[in-house]
């Protein structure tokens, strides 16, 4: 009787990655899910009151946060890589990342169940600090809504962003995974961020020509353009590049014919793939990604973040660069509204 309401519908027995093998996505409670109201109540009333709210609550689902879609396309992935390849072990692995006590454990579990999600793996860590742990669970990318967190994982050398929530987010795919990307401070480093900033466009203009078959070293989120090029081969090898449920993308500030050579180079000399590269040439992102329409966009400027919010795109910032250093993480604290984490 004490777990009436707590195994929720009863899922199908799947493979489960191996997590030696697994593209590990490690996520927050507060982007998987739509836990505002608890939050205000832990920051207003503190964390017994919050605890003894999430008990009172928990055969009450959570509603969907940003990151959900991003998770049901991953699994969409894995249920059509098993469909290939019976015994594949490189699948997308979800681990729930999270600082809240074991006490809330069941409402989440509970969610999960409610929402029919495959995540099995949890960190709950307390209240202290879950970054510690990311190498442990060989993680690829961890996603929170907490802007020091994704600092501290970056300075571990983990993929990390801040994931923003839309306030009224579009609809995306429910059968490929799409994911876009900025170029510098984010697939790249942000050597050539530094000429723009400390001497200009034309000087950057000037640097990017007499370096084009140069590459650029990597950015933060290289590692993971790197796996999901990966699993893009496993489909191209069953003759599925046209039909591949993962599309990726590249949304760079830069201009093709001035800039874009040493970007599309810098890919080749790593071996990896951008399946579309818009050049906007410091045009607004927004409107490109309401077209996209990605279940992910990652950027190291907020300006474009907060751009892509706008136009109803689950964006998240990568404080990585020259950029954070020259006022972003001001700009960070700064900005209210719905687009912020909570």
């Amino acid at each position: 009787q004490a777990f009436k309401g707590l195994t929720g519908c009863l899922r199908p027995l799947v493979l489960q990655p191996n997590p030696e093998n697994a593209i590990t996505i490690a996520l927050s409670a507060r982007v998987l899910f739509n836990m505002e109201k608890e939050q205000q109540i832990y920051e207003q009333r503190g964390m017994e009151e919050y605890i003894r709210y999430q008990v009172e609550h928990e055969t009450e689902p959570f509603s969907p946060g940003p990151a959900f879609s991003f998770v049901k396309a991953l699994e969409a992935v894995n249920t059509q890589l098993r469909e290939l390849y019976p015994n594949n072990e490189e699948l997308f692995d979800v681990v729930l990342m999270t600082n809240n006590h074991a006490n809330v454990g069941l409402r989440l579990i509970n969610t999960i169940n409610h929402h029919q999600l495959f995540i099995e793996r949890f960190c709950m860590t307390g209240g202290n600090s879950p970054i510690g742990y990311l190498k442990a669970y060989h993680t690829n990318l961890y996603l929170s809504a907490d802007p020091g967190k994704v600092l501290e994982a970056l300075e571990e050398g983990i993929a990390a962003a801040t994931m923003f929530t839309p306030e009224k987010m579009k609809e995306v795919s429910e059968t490929q995974l799409r994911v876009a990307f900025d170029g510098d401070a984010v697939l790249f480093s942000d050597e050539s961020e530094q000429i723009f900033k400390a001497h200009g466009l034309d000087k950057f203009f000037e640097h990017e020509k007499a370096h084009e078959n140069k590459p650029l070293d990597h950015g933060p989120l290289k590692g993971f353009l790197e796996a999901l090029g990966q699993l893009q081969k496993k489909f191209y090898s069953k003759g599925q590049r046209m039909d591949c449920p993962i599309r990726t993308y590249l949304v760079t500030a830069r201009s093709a014919a001035s800039s874009g050579t040493r970007a599309l180079k810098t890919l080749r000399s790593w071996g990896l793939e951008i399946d579309e590269a818009l050049f906007l040439a410091g045009a607004p992102k927004g409107p490109m990604l309401e077209k996209i329409r990605p279940h992910i966009f990652f950027d190291d400027q907020m300006f474009h973040v907060t751009g892509a919010a706008e136009a109803g795109m689950v964006a998240c910032h990568v404080p990585y660069g020259i950029a954070q250093r020259v006022g972003q993480k001001k700009q960070l604290k700064d900005i209210e509204g719905p687009s912020a984490p909570k």
